[in-house]
């Protein structure tokens, strides 16, 4: 563990330069008062997104790898303290209040029901107690045998319904709050742009708020819900219950006596456990190096299994890599396994104390035996009260590690709620982007834009005019830059250098959701869905996406409707295609008997454009970007597709340009039909007068 010193400077660094690439909003949404009035864990600590940070520091810059379990210290300690006092109680007033009065049932149940251990054995005594008298009396009777048994079935039979209603009652409550947690988790993601998704803090921050969502489910591996916390509650007041039970059944110096040699017996197991293994299974396993080597062992054993990596490992050579990070990996891993197995095969361990413990327990039964007040229930209820001691105690111990680690996962889940899009503006630049009637006005000044990782720039120095109701075509070699032009200029991704004014405005002062209104385009590795015709369409307008005209009218617009007549079920017709998951939207209706269907990429590429003109005729759409629209269809297709889209740029009255329109080929005949030529080498434009169509 690092030094507070050093822990300082790394978070706080850490945390800058995130703020400053706008990952968090400068004022966080938690507040950062103190702990109780008191100091903080650390004065750069001033978010629940720096104690998370914090956290996963490990010293000399390294991270704790996402989702491995954070070590008990008297740092961890506070920051899991400053988490709980920042986020805890508005995280769990919201989750109640989904549900307050069965989650307060829920809450007493788990409590009273906490108290059947202890009163079953405490009835049980009675039982034994009273048979006892019967018997030694000479009194026995069946008929007050049954009478016992018949008292103890009816209280098992309430017991049993108790429990029943607990247990149903608990999945509501629990159910209402996993689609809380995983509907905020899914709009964690879908608000956020692929800018701040490509982040590995913001990765990280996602990957542990997952767990945390996953945790409502009971699939958070080595985790408990968060509601659970109540089983502490439950694991005290049943802790409690026995200690009474035994101090009731305790009194004088020589049953205190046999009280601590009860105490000793029942606890050697577990000595003997510590000392075989010092640490729990479940902490080994989640040590950084094992950590590391068994997510990058997932990873390799995914690209083996996944079908759609099939072309690349086959294209690339990569098999032999495969192989080979995997079984370093999984190395780590078994030797982690063996190392644990060699402490479970520890000569301590190993050596059988079940008889000698069974005598030793037995010793205290005979002392308390010398009283003239010890009884044969009493003694049985008092061994089993023990016991029960010793394994609640382990067991509040085991849910109270397991909370710790889902505190720092719930501040994840708390901090990712905070996380600011990269490319969305602050409240007091942002403007509404308003459509020109003629189309839009782009002005690209010194653009340039480096990926993450890379030395070499994608864009370089890229500068042109595009004027309301013209039309560009971008011209250029595969790798050239020209997708990576059409990504910024869609705002999908963030320029680096350079400035971009649409319609006289700075593009970075549009909120992008309010921008991408107001445009459609036709991506080169456009997404194909694995659903159903109408719904790949209706994905550009999801508005309309029930509408039968509108989707038919951009089916048509597309030259599409030979390929839907052709399917077996028209727009009902499931598509399949590998590497997407199946998709269901409100209104598909039950299609699970139909077949699946496969098209040609020509097809498939006029779905897209049809997707695409959707809204294309839309008044408030003003630009039109085409990204290789017709890479896959022949020359007379193309033809058409382009005719269209001209005529879709044009008053349908008065036949003047009412869109802009910008799209990217590798044909110069289709570049001869825009009224300017941007030819992309290297990440550079140049405007060649060879090309300029003649006014």
């Amino acid at each position: 563990m690092c030094s507070l010193r050093s822990l300082s400077t790394w978070s706080s660094l850490y945390h800058l330069f995130n703020t400053s690439r706008g990952l968090l909003p400068d004022d966080c949404s938690f507040p950062s008062h103190s702990m109780d009035g008191g100091e903080k864990p650390h004065p750069r600590v001033q978010s629940v997104y720096d104690a998370w940070l914090a956290s996963r520091v490990l010293g000399r810059g390294e991270l704790l790898v996402p989702g491995a379990h954070r070590k008990f210290s008297l740092l961890n300690i506070k920051l899991a303290l400053f988490i709980v006092h920042n986020c805890a109680y508005d995280f769990f007033s919201h989750i109640l209040s989904l549900n307050p009065v069965r989650t307060s049932v829920m809450m007493a149940l788990n409590i009273i029901r906490s108290i059947f251990p202890a009163f079953r054995g405490y009835s049980q005594a009675l039982i034994i107690d009273e048979l006892q008298s019967l018997i030694t009396s000479g009194n026995f009777t069946w008929t007050r045998l049954l009478h016992l048994v018949a008292t103890e079935l009816v209280r098992r039979i309430f017991e049993s319904l108790l429990d029943s209603f607990a247990v149903a009652n608990e999945t509501i409550v629990m159910d209402s709050a996993r689609f809380h947690v995983e509907y905020v988790q899914m709009e964690q993601r879908v608000r956020l742009d692929i800018p701040t998704l490509s982040d590995s803090a913001v990765r990280d921050l996602l990957h542990e708020s997952d767990l945390f969502a996953r945790s409502f489910s009971g699939s958070g591996f080595g985790l408990l819900s968060p509601l659970d916390f109540i089983h502490i509650i439950s694991l005290v007041t049943e802790l409690l219950s026995h200690t009474l039970l035994i101090l009731s059944l305790t009194g004088g110096a020589t049953h205190y006596g046999v009280l601590l040699l009860s105490i000793f017996s029942a606890t050697l197991p577990l000595l003997v456990t510590c000392i075989g293994c010092p640490q729990p299974h479940s902490e080994t396993l989640y040590t950084p190096r094992e950590a590391r080597a068994a997510d990058r062992q997932e990873k390799m054993r995914n690209l083996a299994y996944n079908d759609a990596h099939r072309p690349e490992i086959e294209l690339f050579g990569l098999g032999d890599w495969i192989l080979k990070t995997w079984a370093s990996a999984r190395k780590v891993v078994l030797d982690s396994e063996q190392s644990q197995q060699l402490r479970d095969s520890s000569l301590l361990s190993k050596l059988n104390f079940s008889d000698f413990l069974f005598a030793l327990q037995n010793i205290p039964l005979v002392l308390l035996l010398q009283t003239s007040s010890a009884s044969l229930g009493s003694l049985t209820l008092y061994r089993s009260s023990i016991q029960s001691v010793i394994l609640t105690s382990r067991n509040l111990l085991a849910t109270s590690r397991m909370v710790f680690q889902g505190i720092f996962f719930m501040s994840a889940f708390c901090a990712g709620k905070t996380l600011k899009p990269k490319m969305q503006p602050d409240e007091q630049d942002a403007v509404y982007y308003h459509p020109s009637p003629h189309g839009a006005t782009i002005t690209a000044r010194g653009l340039s834009y480096t990926y993450p990782g890379c030395s070499e720039p994608a864009l370089r120095d890229v500068s042109f005019t595009l004027r309301a109701g013209e039309t560009l075509a971008i011209v250029g070699y595969n790798g050239s830059g020209k997708s990576t032009l059409a990504k910024i200029l869609l705002r999908i991704m963030d320029h680096d250098l350079g400035d971009l004014v649409v319609n006289g405005f700075d593009i970075r002062r549009y909120n992008p959701a309010d921008y991408h209104q107001h445009l459609t385009a036709v991506f080169q590795g456009f997404s194909k869905f694995n659903t159903t015709v109408r719904e790949n369409v209706g994905m550009g307008r999801v508005e309309k996406i029930r509408s039968r005209s509108t989707i038919d009218t951009a089916i048509h617009l597309a030259e599409a409707d030979n390929v839907v007549d052709s399917l077996p079920y028209g727009l009902r017709t499931l598509l399949e295609t590998p590497g997407f998951e199946m998709m269901s939207y409100s209104g598909s209706g039950c299609m699970g008997s139909l077949r699946h269907h496969g098209l040609s990429g020509g097809e498939w590429q006029r779905l897209s454009i049809a997707r695409a003109f959707m809204r294309a005729n839309e008044p408030q759409v003003d630009l039109l970007l085409f990204d290789e629209p017709t890479s896959s269809l022949d020359a007379h297709a193309q033809n058409q597709i382009f005719d269209t889209i001209d005529k879709i740029s044009r008053s349908p009255t008065t036949g003047a340009r009412i869109k802009s329109c910008i799209f990217i080929t590798h044909r110069l005949s289709t570049a001869r039909r825009a009224d300017k030529v941007a030819l992309m080498k290297n990440g550079v434009s140049t405007s060649p007068p060879a090309f300029q169509r003649p006014d």
